[in-house]
């Protein structure tokens, strides 16, 4: 029996990678976050008709960034994991650049005050001895 085939034959070709990497590339968290603005979010909501877009334009996930065919499709995109999934990434705070240039250690870091309710000694646990 000869060699089998390699399944990634086009693992040299970069145009080829880059095009299969762009194809799959979807709105980042902070684009969205902007986009649930709610002038923003309204305006997503109620696009007008385009018939190059899926179902038409008028079936859009405002969470995921996605159109979808119909509005069956729709419901059942909210019920999954990638749509949950992406809900609580967007409860996260956004980031900004300040956060990013002092975890780079270029600003000032000022530590958060204790959490008053955790230095509390009554919670801690000790064994007497009798």
């Amino acid at each position: 029996m000869g060699r089998l085939r390699r399944k990634r034959v086009h693992k040299e070709s970069k145009d080829i990678k880059k095009k299969y990497r762009t194809r799959r590339r979807t709105k980042d968290l902070d684009q969205i976050h902007l986009d649930l603005m709610p002038e923003r979010a309204t305006q997503l909501r109620a696009q007008p008709v385009d018939n190059d877009l899926p179902g038409d334009g008028q079936h859009y996930c405002l969470h995921c960034a996605r159109y979808f065919n119909g509005e069956s499709t729709l419901q059942e995109h909210l019920k999954t994991k990638l749509h949950k999934r992406r809900i609580k990434a967007l409860k996260e705070p956004v980031y900004t650049q300040e956060e990013a240039e002092m975890a780079a250690g270029m600003g000032n870091y000022i530590l958060p005050p204790p959490n008053p309710a955790m230095s509390d000694t009554s919670m801690t646990d000790t064994v007497q001895t009798t």
